[in-house]
């Protein structure tokens, strides 16, 4: 990786806002650990709600947010017992609904703006961030930037919830809707690339290479996965399996890291059967809110990645009323699983309740059994998807009890080893070379950084320069002045 350049003049420009604003900025092992948080921020934090636009928020950019203390806690995990998934494997999920904007992705968003803030390639007083989106990543991006006292554009699909669009809105963003769903990514592009010839204020930080997006997973879902695992096993119990859906793939850049301390764990990229692009090269459109489809996304390190797993977009509708719906909550609580568990049920969203499908499907491929744990990430909750709910009332009537007992058996527990492929080198290769086709003729990579990219070394590379990019942040606030006060 080239080593980041210094714009002094920027930078100074910078720090003079961030004194001004009162701005401390974390570190990633800090939002890693979130326990090496300054006293004096967790003080502040008390009477800073999780969502309030206040710079001290910057440091619940973690999975550790304890919304009871308003301070830190155990990684915030739900298991999923045989009785909900009908697998013996233990499936837990990352809850991204306790971070602010109630959804993980702004992490991604703060790995790729803040280096980029202490080294003076982005200018906040004079410049606009970009963030192009299939959902989550611009409203993590227009919440960093509020934070930071950034102006931000959100680039999404117009065929997105409303809720997404009403909150972009009320924060301030400028909202740009491009045509289609979560799948028309390329729109997405050809949007950035009319802004990028068009006004000369706005930079982009596209999630889909911007590496910043997987570092922030690398180290602080990593190190949560393990964290989490290292809580609830018990003896005998092996870390055999993570699955994330594709989007940008940084989330799965987590998997990176489980890699590197349980080389046996099985990486699983999940997608829409709807749009098979991993699995089949297909292409189409899909109700799988949050997972932009059509192509291979720059950061995906394909070399890793064992299976390929696609979900049918009904499942994950039906499994969305089960959840949510009255006779839903029933018809779980007769067969078995817990109040307790239902009651947080609405945690997971359609693409939370995907990767959880996912994980289901990888635990009957490789026949897991009691003693092998997968975990999955529940991106956000239900709390999105409030009109979604509302247009299946309308669409299909009532949910009855009938109903929620067939979703419950046939869309869960039901759920098969078809539309999935366990990758072999040369699998892997050809998804890689894929890279070419959006990358190379269409972005303006070059041949050069894509052969690059299928060497392990590497994202060794890329992942070690976050200690760099600690390095600038710890100088950044000693700058303002603001380090001795956090």
């Amino acid at each position: 990786m080239p080593k980041m350049k210094i714009n002094e003049k920027v930078l100074q420009k910078t720090i003079k806002l961030c004194k001004e604003k009162n701005i401390v900025i974390p570190t990633f092992e800090q939002l890693a650990q979130p326990a090496k948080t300054p006293e004096s921020v967790q003080k502040k934090m008390k009477s800073v709600g999780l969502w309030d636009v206040n710079p001290v928020n910057l440091f619940r950019i973690t999975w550790k947010n304890n919304v009871k203390t308003g301070l830190f806690g155990d990684v915030n995990a739900i298991e999923i017992p045989p009785a909900l998934s009908g697998v013996d494997a233990r499936i837990v999920g990352l809850v991204g609904k306790w971070f602010p904007t109630g959804a993980h992705k702004v992490g991604a968003a703060f790995g790729c703006l803040a280096p980029r803030l202490v080294s003076g390639e982005f200018d906040p007083t004079t410049q606009k961030a970009v963030w192009p989106s299939t959902g989550n990543y611009c409203r993590g991006g227009a919440f960093d930037c509020a934070l930071l006292s950034c102006t931000a554009v959100a680039i999404l699909p117009q065929e997105m919830s409303k809720e997404r669009f009403t909150w972009l809105k009320s924060i301030g963003a400028e909202v740009i809707a491009t045509p289609g769903c979560e799948s028309n990514v390329k729109e997405i592009y050809d949007k950035c690339w009319e802004i990028r010839k068009t006004r000369k204020d706005c930079v982009i930080f596209n999630q889909f290479d911007e590496f910043g997006n997987p570092i922030w997973h690398y180290y602080c879902t990593g190190n949560a996965l393990e964290e989490a695992f290292n809580k609830i096993k018990k003896k005998g119990d092996r870390f055999s399996g993570y699955v994330s859906a594709t989007g940008s793939a940084g989330t799965i850049g987590a998997g990176e890291y489980l890699k590197k301390i349980h080389p046996h764990v099985r990486l699983g990229a999940s997608e829409a059967l709807q749009c098979p692009t991993l699995l089949r090269n297909g292409f189409g459109g899909h109700r799988i809110e949050g997972i932009g489809d059509k192509h291979v996304p720059w950061i995906h390190n394909v070399r890793n990645t064992d299976m390929i797993i696609d979900i049918n977009d009904e499942n994950c509708m039906r499994t969305l009323r089960l959840f949510n719906e009255p006779a839903g909550k029933k018809v779980l609580r007769q067969n078995g699983v817990s109040a307790e568990l239902i009651e947080q049920l609405p945690l997971l969203g359609i693409s939370s309740i995907s990767n959880l499908l996912s994980a289901v499907k990888m635990a009957k491929y490789y026949e897991f059994n009691k003693n092998d744990v997968v975990f999955t990430i529940f991106t956000d909750s239900a709390e999105m998807y409030g009109s979604r709910l509302e247009e299946l009332r309308k669409d299909r009537g009532a949910y009855t009890d009938l109903q929620a007992a067939i979703d419950h058996e046939r869309y869960v527990k039901g759920t098969a080893t078809d539309d999935l492929k366990e990758l072999s080198y040369y699998d892997r290769k050809a998804l890689h070379n894929l890279k070419y086709f959006t990358w190379v003729e269409q972005q303006g990579k070059t041949v050069e950084e894509l052969n690059r990219l299928w060497e392990p070394d590497f994202w060794d590379e890329t992942f070690e320069q976050v200690h760099e990019w600690d390095k600038l942040i710890v100088e950044f606030n000693k700058a303002t002045g603001l380090a001795k006060t956090a």
